[in-house]
């Protein structure tokens, strides 16, 4: 069937093809190197598309702070004590209308190695999703690649102003940008006056370590100091969002995944999006939030196509991983979005999160097996999967800005071990541990079900746990299970968070029966689709559906309906 349910696979061309076998902590572009956007070969990216991927997230790929020094190419150089780490911030952006040269091999034609890569994507039947971040640019924005007659953020500000609806940066007048960092001396030291106001809504000009002081908040018509919005006549920011969204989907890319969309007023999202969309209907908008509330506003209103599932059903994921929470608790997840699931993407790990076989989360890649099945299987909204994450990279370096944090750095030039061995140069014949490659072909199968089984993409979903609560072969706390249904197929789906593997005897209510249209009866031919084991199987309200699940594991079967159906009509005659 056509790919209808995305399949994202995100990553850093920065780390991605770094081949450093031995970067150096806290490294400059010099010592450690950096991925090109020219080594994402078309060998690599059908690699990635057999995993069972639709869409490749490029991140980091818009112009950022950064450490290395490119003046001789007319790219200004921004100021170390404003940047974290040498490589500095994905999302502190210098210049909206350029590509990053650390990404280029020929850094004078950095935008058409883009536009190459936009291509060979496409060739290999994928889509490609570059990052929009609307919220906050890096402190020291300068486009020296902007198209004529388009003026630079802050340029015609009155700096005398905390707010102006026009101004596009807040001000925190008279007053000199202090940080609780060294901003350095001499000719070397930074200095901001009056200072703006910081990223994360700091409106002080004093911003600690912790916050976002490498990057200014942009001002979309909020007035911060009393709280009244100013959105009629536009504000001047709108505009030059606009604009930018527009410069980069004439880039013939297919998507963008908007950073903390819930810090842009909604207002701007329901004016932008339908503006982009009327001449590139075929780009989506991923938002990332962090609010449950806002779920419903940002996809109705706001327009997004996708958002973020983070504080509903990672969490929930993450604290059966970790803390002891009862499997149960998935109930409420698809409760909370019922509705909108089909807008929710869903991740075990992204960027900001630490990795899934790290220390700090559950310390094992092999158990990832049934939040992965889950993430992807529940409902017809997007999955997405991290660089790395397919094989277990446990995010243990301690890489210079980011220390040993469970994370991949976005801070660092680095290489990822893992990922170089399974890239190997571009060959992707990599030297995979047995266990990376098994984890990559368990992985890639439960993807690939997404798009190749018509009940997952496009289906209906019954929860059964409700009348398996008091089911001696289901434990509750580390057993989760339900249904996918579409036309004459069904999948019989459990997952396994436990220790020990489980014989399950199933119960599937008649309400299932009744709201899915399925037939009843035995001697149904049906097949476990991650293991290719064939069975007969029962299916009916009165006895129980029989399956197995290993420990940590997951187990979907099939049953076409279709032909037992016909079977039992030619019986009947």
């Amino acid at each position: 069937m056509t790919a209808s349910k995305p399949i994202i696979y995100q990553l850093l061309p920065r780390l991605f093809t770094n081949y450093c076998d031995a970067p150096v902590c806290n490294g400059t572009l010099e010592e450690n190197g950096s991925g090109k956007l020219n080594a994402i070969t078309p060998t690599i990216l059908d690699s990635i598309r057999g995993l069972g991927a639709t869409h490749v997230w490029y991140t980091g790929v818009i112009e950022h702070a950064h450490d290395a020094d490119y003046t001789r190419y007319g790219i200004a150089r921004h100021n170390p004590h404003v940047i974290k780490g040498h490589a500095g911030s994905p999302y502190a952006i210098t210049d909206y209308y350029d590509i990053d040269p650390d990404l280029a091999e020929n850094v004078p034609e950095r935008m058409k190695e883009f536009e190459a890569l936009v291509e060979r994507t496409h060739d290999a039947g994928l889509k490609v999703i570059i990052d929009f971040v609307p919220n906050h640019v890096g402190r020291q924005y300068h486009s020296d690649a902007k198209p004529a007659g388009i003026e630079d953020f802050g340029h015609n500000d009155n700096t005398e102003m905390f707010f102006e609806r026009d101004n596009n940066f807040y001000y925190i007048t008279r007053q000199q940008f202090a940080p609780h960092i060294d901003l350095g001396s001499g000719a070397d030291a930074y200095v901001e006056f009056p200072a703006k106001a910081t990223g994360n809504d700091c409106f002080t000009a004093f911003p600690t370590k912790n916050d976002w002081y490498e990057t200014v908040k942009l001002n979309y018509g909020i007035d911060y100091g009393n709280g009244s919005r100013h959105f009629d006549p536009i504000p001047d920011t709108w505009f030059k969002m606009l604009h930018i969204l527009r410069f980069w989907a004439s880039k013939g890319i297919d998507g963008f995944r908007c950073d903390m969309a819930h810090m842009v007023p909604l207002e701007f999202w329901h004016w932008a999006l339908p503006q982009v969309k009327q001449h590139y209907p075929h780009v989506i908008f991923i938002a990332e939030i962090y609010d449950v509330s806002l779920y419903r506003p940002f996809i109705e209103y706001g327009g997004f196509d996708y958002l973020y599932d983070k504080v509903n059903l990672y969490d929930t994921l993450r604290a059966i991983e970790t803390d002891n929470c009862s499997a149960a608790r998935i109930t409420g997840c698809w409760q909370t979005v019922e509705g909108i699931a089909p807008n929710m993407l869903n991740f075990l790990e992204n960027h900001d999160e630490q990795r899934f076989a790290s220390p700090f989360y559950a310390g094992d890649a092999t158990r990832a097996i049934p939040s992965l099945a889950v993430s992807t299987f529940i409902n017809r909204g997007p999955m997405l999967i991290y660089f790395g994450q397919e094989l277990g990279e446990p995010g243990t370096d301690a890489e210079g800005f980011s220390g040993h944090d469970g994370r991949t750095t976005i801070f660092d030039y680095w290489s990822v071990a893992s990922v170089r061995r399974w890239l190997s140069k571009g060959s992707c014949k990599g030297r995979l541990t047995p266990q990376e490659r098994l984890l990559r072909k368990q992985y890639a199968r439960i993807l690939s079900l997404a798009n190749s089984e018509a009940a997952i993409a496009e289906g209906d979903f019954f929860d059964l746990m409700y009348v398996n609560l008091d089911n001696p072969t289901l434990n509750p706390h580390r057993h989760y299970a339900f249904l996918r249904h579409k036309g004459d197929e069904l999948l019989v789906i459990a997952v396994n968070f436990g220790d020990t593997n489980s014989d399950i005897r199933l119960n599937i209510p008649r309400h299932a029966f009744e709201c899915l249209g399925l037939p009843q009866g035995k001697g149904i031919a049906a097949g476990e689709l991650i293991s290719g084991l064939r069975g007969i199987k029962t299916l009916s309200p009165d006895e129980p559906f029989e399956i197995s699940v290993a420990a940590h594991g997951a187990s979907v079967w099939k049953l076409n309906t279709a032909d037992f159906v016909s079977k039992q009509n030619k019986k009947k005659k």
